[in-house]
């Protein structure tokens, strides 16, 4: 008979405690980190889906890698096997290391972007957009109509809406498009993938305008994995060869290696324009390191080698994948609103849908956030009007799921919590701020109840 079980395809060989802590303890936690979640000591949190950005468990053979770490300032051998094994599945000529995501796009935007330049993009993330908009251009995002739909089913939410970009093109002029970016799978959209066939319609429109072509390729596997089960003509490929295809119809990437990575730290900067390349250098040789290091070490640089290469292993996806559909599943069948279909690192609620009585402007994805700590000790993250502020076009919470960390029974007391919090969803009253920083200011920001 067919298995439906889902187990998690590996052993666990440590454990870490994590503290239980009551209801009236939560709430005074909540007061003291003024209701933002970024605020609070990890240790007070019992089920941390905040990010599962670099909050993986490694694997034994990552373990092993990290002894091999060759810790030499320039030229080291760990920067040779970490080169091999991303050219082997990105097949980028230049790949630099940086110290994490982030620092790869503060180099590619303030390279290729001026003051008034327009980056497109399906769905800029947080510190994509940031970057963007720190290097003086504007940030477009390009989603399909149907990825800003949360209840709409769809394969492939996360495609870029290719006569959209077109008329970008025509709107602003070539001149000003230094760049476009396809980031995969969507993350400010709900986790949702990018088909092959919107990668080579959007590739075709860059080329023939002699636009590059950008990869936020930080959940690139999961993308692979859904293209694989969801496209016509890839059922046969492994993740492997359909990442390796994906990425020969771009011109470079971005990567935060602390997702399919499966790293705790660290990124890269590949590209093909060697003029270009030799421009980051020496921007990163400023602001991260060598470029042989980039702001690693060693032993980091070994341990990202290997994970590019397991986050691509068929049974670690379909695991991957599976769990985290389990948690959307279990709860939208009870009446939750989700982001339809579930997404692949994470469960994206609707908070405008779950707590329609509160205005935009009380922060409902924030307010919803804070009662699911309040509730169960879940940490997660708002995606919606307080970190994107007017940009947001949707108003969700993030319920990231750390990758080899929690098991099956913790999926399932976050049913729990999640359908315990859903019942009393009336209850919930909206928050205001009482301080923002000029940037990202969701990180820092202070809110309070509204009366």
């Amino acid at each position: 008979m067919p298995i439906k079980t889902i187990i998690e395809p590996f052993r666990i060989k440590s454990v870490e405690p994590i503290r239980w802590t009551t209801r009236e303890q939560r709430l005074q936690l909540l007061r003291q980190a003024h209701y933002n979640l970024f605020l609070l000591p990890a240790v007070d949190v019992l089920i941390d889906l905040l990010t599962d950005s670099g909050t993986g468990a490694m694997s034994t053979h990552q373990w092993a890698a990290v002894m091999e770490g060759d810790e030499s300032y320039a030229g080291s051998r760990s920067f040779e096997r970490f080169r091999a094994s991303i050219q082997d599945v990105f097949g980028y000529r230049h790949v630099i290391p940086t110290h994490q995501g982030r620092a790869a796009e503060r180099i590619l935007f303030g390279v290729t972007c001026k003051k008034g330049d327009v980056v497109p993009n399906n769905t800029h993330f947080d510190t994509t957009r940031a970057n963007v908009e720190f290097a003086g251009a504007e940030a477009v995002d390009l989603v399909i109509p149907e990825g800003r739909q949360p209840a709409l089913a769809h394969p492939f939410k996360g495609n870029m809406d290719v006569a959209a970009l077109e008329n970008l093109i025509d709107r602003v002029g070539r001149d000003r498009i230094p760049l476009a970016m396809l980031t995969v799978t969507n993350n400010s959209g709900g986790g949702q993938p990018v088909s092959m066939e919107n990668v080579r319609h959007v590739g075709k429109v860059c080329r023939r305008h002699g636009i590059p072509l950008y990869f936020d390729a930080a959940r690139f596997a999961e993308n692979a994995w859904f293209i694989k089960v969801r496209e016509e003509g890839y059922s046969d490929k492994t993740p492997k060869e359909i990442a390796q295809e994906m990425f020969s119809l771009g011109d470079g990437c971005t990567m935060s290696a602390k997702k399919d990575g499966l790293a705790n730290i660290g990124g890269f900067l590949c590209t093909n324009n060697d003029r270009l390349a030799q421009q980051e250098k020496d921007l990163l040789i400023l602001t991260e390191g060598y470029p042989t290091y980039g702001g690693l070490a060693g032993r980091d640089l070994e341990a990202i080698a290997v994970g590019i290469q397991e986050a691509l292993e068929e049974d670690y996806l379909r695991y991957r994948i599976s769990s985290t559909a389990y948690l959307g599943d279990h709860i939208a069948a009870q009446g939750v609103p989700i982001v339809q279909p579930p997404g692949g690192h994470a469960i994206y609620l609707d908070a405008r849908a779950f707590l329609p009585h509160l205005p935009v402007e009380q922060f409902p994805g924030a307010a919803l956030a804070a009662e699911l700590y309040l509730e169960g000790g879940v940490r997660s993250v708002e995606i919606g009007s307080l970190m994107f502020g007017p940009a947001a076009q949707m108003e969700l919470v993030r319920l990231a799921i750390p990758r080899r960390v929690y098991t099956q029974s913790h999926i399932d007391y976050l049913v729990e919590v999640i359908l315990e919090v859903w019942r009393n969803r009336e209850r919930i009253r909206g928050l205001r701020l009482t301080y923002e920083a000029p940037f990202l200011r969701h990180f820092t920001a202070r809110l309070e109840p509204v009366d």
